[in-house]
């Protein structure tokens, strides 16, 4: 009884809290986007060169290494397009 008092009490004194961006939010905001299109711009490098050495590859015909950079490349072009809804899956 004392306890339920207690925690009514403190909870009439704190209130329900606004949320609040902490200060130089836009400037993170603005950082995430830089890296976002970094990770984009990467990924895209990273399949057109897999294409090309897919292409040498067969031409050559040497070891077919190419086709798992291409995998690779697109899979991390998922995980890393879809961070925000995996985090906020986890988190939230």
């Amino acid at each position: 009884m004392i306890l339920a008092a207690v925690t009514d009490t403190l909870l009439a004194q704190i209130g329900n809290p606004t949320p609040e961006a902490p200060p130089l939010a836009d400037k993170i905001t603005q950082m995430v986007q830089y890296l976002t299109w970094f990770v984009l711009l990467a990924g895209i490098t990273a399949i057109i060169y897999a294409g090309g050495k897919f292409a040498w590859e067969k031409w050559s015909g040497g070891s077919m290494e190419s086709p798992k950079m291409v995998a690779g490349a697109m899979i991390g072009g998922v995980v890393a397009t879809s961070a925000g809804t995996i985090m906020n899956a986890v988190i939230g």
